[in-house]
Formats: C-alpha cells, structure tokens, sequence
C-alpha cells in the first residue's frame, strides 16, 4: 500500500515539475497566473475538460475558459469563532472572450477580495479583456 502512495506522490509531483510545451504559433496562448497564496487552474476549455492547468492553448476567435479558483478564508478571529480555523474555498469562474488571435499572449489572473473572488483576461499590453461571470460557483468541494 505504502509503494502505490509513494508512485502516486512522485507522479503527481512530475507532472507539476514538467516542462510547459513550445507555443504553436498558429494559437493564442493563456497564461494563468495564481496568487502565491492561492490556487488557480485551467479547468475546462469550451466546456471540455482541460489537462493542463497551468495554461490553455486555443485557436483563434470565440473560446469560454473555465478557471478552478481556491483561496483560503477565516482563521485568526475571522472564522465562525474568535478560535476558527481557516478554510479553503474553491470557486469555478467563466472567462469569455471573442477575439483570440494566433501568435499572442494572454493572462488569466484571479484575485480574492473580501472573500469575493474576482479573475481577469489580459492582452499583451495589460489591457483588460474580460473579466468573470458575476456570481461564480463557490463552496467547500
């Protein structure tokens, strides 16, 4: 039992330290950048699932990038208790964008403010592109 762990462990820590791919220049490339205290993945990529969570790589033109969001909240007096201990909460945030184009860079960025997750498509000049759906789906899974 303790040898299926361990291979477990070590394939799970390979595929973090695995090399990104070379971009295909006939794509867009997303690049998605967490916080350092959070959590911020790929998920779904025009409602399929993503393998890669560290970025996407789409085709140009209309694309719906779904994000797995996770930051920690409560703790330190903030919790349900003056003792609470804090807790994560995972949230699936929507970023549409019409306008890929083959050979840029973009940048998903997530922030969590007042508990209020927020995330943001940039372009390669910084400029805002889009931002998330509203209400995100947000709980303890």
């Amino acid at each position: 039992m303790r040898a299926v762990f361990a291979l477990t462990l070590l394939a799970s820590l390979a595929a973090c330290a695995s090399q990104l791919p070379d971009p295909d220049p006939r794509m867009a490339w997303i690049d998605i950048v967490p916080d350092p205290s959070d959590t911020l993945m790929a998920d779904r990529l025009d409602d399929r699932r993503w393998d890669d969570g560290r970025y996407y790589q789409v085709l140009p033109g209309k694309h719906e990038l779904e994000l797995r969001y996770q930051f920690e909240v409560g703790g330190a007096g903030g919790g349900f208790g003056m003792n609470a201990e804090p807790s994560r909460i995972t949230c699936y945030m929507i970023l549409r964008y019409d306008g890929f184009e083959a050979g840029k860079r973009y940048r998903v960025e997530a922030r969590n403010a007042a508990n209020q997750p927020m995330a943001w498509l940039y372009g390669e000049n910084r400029e805002v592109l889009a931002r998330h759906e509203i209400f995100p789906r947000c709980g303890p899974f």
